[in-house]
């Protein structure tokens, strides 16, 4: 691995401000995001990954002072598939899903209910999320909650923002006695409003029989995660899954 030198820090911070506001970031974070950003780079180049998932709390926050959410971000912009909390199920899911969109994946929460909508629910995460599946540019700052643990001004690097609407292919995937078993289903993700102060980068996801989806994918053993992608492409990422590399895939 090379040397990182200044002029690369510089314009990598360059690049990270033109997609989001980086400037509620102190400068020192911003140098430190940069430089993790440029070996996670070097390290994907040399042994040319198509994706990779991350360990991204908590010792990134605890001996680092950072959170690496906007670098995922703009990995995931640039059509490198990056994952958070070292889930390669859906780092595999994204990729499947970003190749047949031809557009970036986000790897989200199942999050809360959207009042008495049983059709609906919030998606969420602490600001991976693609600046191109983003509503607007969002803005780079502290993580909410592990500040509430550690303090403040430790954890900078969440992009905090709405996800833009439109239809969207969801999907994950886990491995259970030797098999690769996927769930795949489409919705879309509406312009219904989220307050102000709710943290991270969300959207309110809209999906026909959504409790009995939430309750079959929980049942088969899934976690809280899911992956997106913009368009409807659940149709073409189950044959290829299916037929052509002979994986298990349900539609709950």
């Amino acid at each position: 691995m090379g040397e990182i030198d200044d002029k690369s820090i510089k314009a990598k911070i360059e690049t990270i401000n033109s997609l989001t506001d980086f400037s509620p970031t102190p400068t020192c974070a911003q140098e430190k995001i940069a430089r993790l950003a440029l070996v996670l780079d070097e390290i994907v180049e040399e042994n040319e990954l198509d994706a990779i998932a991350l360990r991204c709390w908590m010792e990134m926050q605890t001996q680092l002072n950072i959170s690496p959410c906007v670098i995922l971000g703009e990995m995931n912009n640039r059509g490198i598939v990056a994952a958070c909390e070292v889930d390669l199920g859906n780092a595999v899911t994204m990729h499947a899903l970003k190749v047949a969109s031809g557009t970036p994946a986000a790897c989200l929460d199942w999050n809360n209910n959207y009042g008495d909508e049983d059709n609906k629910c919030i998606l969420f995460h602490c600001g991976p999320v693609p600046m191109d599946l983003m509503a607007c540019k969002g803005k780079v700052t502290d993580h909410a909650l592990i500040a509430s643990a550690i303090g403040e001004g430790k954890s900078f690097g969440c992009n905090v923002g709405r996800i833009k609407p439109g239809p969207i292919t969801f999907g994950s995937m886990l491995t259970k006695d030797g098999r690769l078993k996927f769930f795949l289903g489409e919705g879309q993700i509406t312009n219904d409003p989220i307050a102000a102060n709710f943290f991270g980068c969300a959207g309110v996801a809209e999906v026909d029989n959504l409790q009995d989806v939430l309750l079959n994918i929980g049942r088969a053993g899934h976690r809280h995660h899911v992956s997106i992608t913009p368009g409807n492409v659940a149709g073409p990422v189950k044959e290829a899954l299916e037929y052509y590399l002979g994986f298990d895939v349900t539609i709950p």
